[in-house]
């Protein structure tokens, strides 16, 4: 999409603009208030959260999808600092809280073939679908057409997913691996930042090797503190890290059963947390207000920024690229324990080890993604 100058039009150009302006406010608000009278706080707060980082999302366009691409195939490193800057604001609340204080918890995982293959398949997915978990929700949420068929499709991929997890976790693999159960709380912070930088430096090194750009602009490191510190908010509220995909399952689940499929006897669906969430109104889920809080707060900057939704849609090898990279995401975040967010920030954000081992797997998917990309008409830049 062009868009236009502020010489050549207002900033809001098409009057009807203000009324999805409009619109996003008053339906975070009225979700907010819901939840606020079934009694739960802590949970409308995670409306105004999700809300803020859908605004931060898109104002600084953060995409981990674009991201890896470039470093990828230009070695550019500025966007994979910028998501090792978020980790690392994150990890400075999450790492010591969730050690130190009962109710919280961390984003913690097994390690295993299942973490391997739905990570693997997460990051073929991501390049197709062109978003991840947080980037299918600002993209579709301010507008992108295109972006609307990969979130169908990623939450059938979850619901699908969730059949077939209890299987691939059957065939074996370790227990988490926590830095703070290894060396208390500060121990385990300053083990995780470690992490981070070696990462940072292995990376800037591939990156200068190359002649590519190693720092992140001004625009991505602000939009990595601020995305940093909300996603602490977001984990003093919810008392557990941010994650994405879960609500996505849930939402398909439900549809599933409103069409008449029957998932109660679903070994994935007979686990405490998703048994209740299917039974529980999905306002009690902080994943889904969370997603919920983005896509509006998303539609609110781009309705306050530029002409809202008008694009032309894609050729139809685009969109069958988003419906497959919906598909594969949601099946591999589901056996791979989360998204960019859930999995990888989340998972590095707790000093656990499957964080960086769904990083790694993930971006060599990428690499087959990236490779799949001109088959649809998709550049692989």
């Amino acid at each position: 999409m062009t868009v236009a100058t502020t010489a050549e039009k207002p900033a809001v150009a098409w009057p009807g603009d203000w009324l999805f302006l409009a619109a996003a406010c008053g339906a975070a608000l009225l979700l907010a208030a819901l939840v606020w009278l079934d009694g739960q706080p802590a949970s409308a707060a995670l409306i105004g959260l999700g809300f803020a980082l859908g605004i931060a999302f898109f104002r600084a366009e953060f995409s981990f999808t674009a991201a890896w691409r470039r470093f990828l195939v230009r070695g550019e490193a500025g966007g994979l600092m910028g998501a090792f800057l978020l980790i690392a604001v994150a990890a400075l609340a999450i790492v010591p809280v969730a050690a130190l204080v009962p109710g919280f918890g961390g984003a913690i995982a097994p390690l295993g073939p299942s973490l391997l293959i739905g990570s693997f398949v997460f990051g073929i997915g991501m390049q197709l679908a062109n978003g991840c978990g947080s980037g299918t929700l600002y993209t579709a949420g301010s507008g992108s057409g295109r972006m609307l068929i990969a979130l169908a499709f990623f939450v059938v991929g979850s619901v699908i997913g969730s059949l077939h997890l209890p299987a691939f976790l059957a065939l074996g693999g370790a227990d988490p691996i926590v830095a703070s159960q290894y060396l208390g709380p500060w121990g385990g912070l300053a083990a995780t930042l470690a992490s981070l930088a070696i990462a940072a430096a292995i990376v800037g090194a591939m990156a200068r090797r190359r002649g590519a750009n190693v720092l992140p602009s001004r625009t991505i490191v602000i939009g990595a503190v601020a995305i940093g510190l909300l996603s602490i908010a977001v984990f003093v509220a919810g008392r557990h890290p941010w994650s994405v995909t879960f609500g996505f399952t849930m939402w398909g689940a439900k549809i599933a059963s409103a069409l008449g499929f029957d998932l109660s006897s679903q070994p994935f669906w007979q686990w405490p947390g998703p048994k209740r969430a299917l039974t529980d109104s999905v306002l009690t889920d902080t994943s889904s207000l969370t997603d919920f809080g983005m896509i509006f707060g998303a539609m609110a900057a781009a309705a306050a920024l530029r002409p809202f939704a008008r694009a032309d849609w894609p050729p139809l090898k685009s969109l069958a690229a988003a419906a497959l990279g919906g598909l594969l995401m949601g099946w591999g975040a589901r056996l791979g324990f989360g998204c960019n967010i859930g999995a990888f920030v989340g998972g590095v954000a707790s000093g656990s080890l499957h964080g960086w081992v769904w990083f790694a797997s993930a971006l060599a998917g990428c690499t087959v993604g990236i490779r799949l990309r001109p088959w649809f008409g998709l550049s692989r830049e």
